[in-house]
């Protein structure tokens, strides 16, 4: 089974894996110096505490202000903080329980460097990995009803765009740990990475930028639109009118919540609705910018990009209202967001393509944004090409 205890880079049984975006320079030099964890019900405003956290360590606050300077010891932070967290960090319903409870909501840990230390031994990986057949938290025609259900609600004029998310579990026997790290090193996964603590483990094979913040500039790059990665995948989604509705949708919500925390007049739309491809699919992806406000801090930054956008529809709180109806189970470590926080960078990934472990369990996440010309049967194929990568990279055994 899964190793417990908190994470140190160097320990990973197999190869050398990171938390998302954290600098390669950092990579087999870090230890763990100071760690903070928060689940929902818990007290406390989730976005204050980390920015507390944060702030004791000298994080953060020189991406929002170019002139701070960096004291201690803390060379950079990963952080963690699932679509729950960020629900109730904007006063909005969290959604069910996660199936995946031992999962904090909210994961900050802070390193020290050591630059310079000799490359650890690497264990080779266990040959005893085993993963069982996947359990999803709903049929194909639940999932197809709460299409159609989202639908009702967009007819309604209750939203304009929600994203519907299906999970699904599987028992396992060996160590979670070397499947998620091969799970973060899919191609085109700019957030790939693993993430560990007692009891629990989050892989990531992101390719989405929840939020990038540096030299006072903010950064998010939604993605909307996903098709198979051949030529006339290309054409169809370049060609799709609804795709191409859904995503404007989400750039509109995205240049609203960067508003909300920019200098007046500072949001642009750097690029629109531009063809990227991670692994077998082909994605639309879209940069808006901003520039930060004076006096902007973390948990105002936190507040504004979490949970995100892309991940959960227009306008934002309703949808959120209509996720925690639709959904059966809640998002757990999807959905959320995973990366780095160092003195003078911000750099969050959103996490789709993402897989928990707790200590008997993987857990894989997936679905699609719903409008009101979205086909059920569609949606939940789509659903299922997105994981299917995630699945087949974590039922992999270990490499010869």
């Amino acid at each position: 089974m899964m190793e417990n205890g908190p994470l140190v880079v160097e320990t990973l049984p197999y190869g050398v894996a990171s938390t998302p975006a954290m600098p390669s320079a950092y990579l087999d030099s870090l230890t763990e110096l100071d760690r903070f964890e928060w689940y929902v019900g818990q007290p406390g405003d989730p976005a204050e505490l980390v920015q507390r956290f944060l702030t004791d360590h000298g994080l953060g606050q020189g991406a929002l202000r170019p002139t701070t300077t960096h004291t201690g010891p803390a060379a950079g932070a990963a952080l963690y903080v699932s679509a729950a967290a960020g629900a109730t960090m904007i006063g909005a319903p969290a959604g069910p329980p996660s199936p995946a409870p031992a999962v904090p909501d909210v994961v900050a840990v802070a390193f020290r460097d050591h630059p310079g230390r000799s490359r650890p031994a690497r264990r080779q990986p266990s040959t005893d990995w085993w993963l069982g057949p996947w359990q999803p938290s709903w049929t194909p025609q639940a999932h197809a009803a709460a299409v159609t259900a989202a639908r009702a609600a967009i007819g309604r004029g209750d939203i304009y765009q929600v994203n519907v998310v299906g999970h699904a579990s599987a028992r396992y026997t060996g160590d979670p740990l070397p499947a998620l790290t091969r799970l973060g090193r899919l191609s085109n996964a700019r957030y790939g990475g693993v993430l560990t603590g007692a009891g629990w483990a989050i892989g990531c094979a992101s390719p989405e930028t929840l939020v990038e913040v540096s030299g006072g500039r903010i950064v998010t790059r939604p993605i909307k639109g996903t098709r198979p990665a051949t030529a006339p995948g290309r054409v169809e989604l370049l060609t799709s009118t609804k795709e191409r509705a859904e995503h404007i949708m989400i750039v509109d919500l995205e240049r609203n919540d960067l508003a909300r925390i920019a200098a007046t007049g500072s949001v642009h739309v750097d690029e629109l609705y531009k063809i990227r491809q991670w692994c077998d699919l082909w994605q639309a992806e879209s940069t808006v910018s901003a520039r930060a406000a004076d006096g902007l801090t973390v948990a105002d930054l936190l507040r504004a990009v979490c949970p995100g956008g892309s991940v959960t529809g227009a306008p934002k709180v309703s949808a959120l209202h209509q996720i925690a109806a639709l959904e059966p189970v809640g998002r757990g470590a999807g959905m959320g967001a995973l990366g780095w926080v160092g003195p003078h960078h911000i750099d969050l990934g959103l996490t789709i393509r993402t897989a928990a472990a707790d200590g008997e369990r993987l857990h894989v996440w997936a679905g699609g944004g719903i409008t009101w010309d979205s086909d059920p049967d569609a949606e939940v194929a789509e659903a299922a090409a997105k994981a299917g990568p995630v699945r087949a990279v974590l039922a992999a055994g270990p490499p010869r």
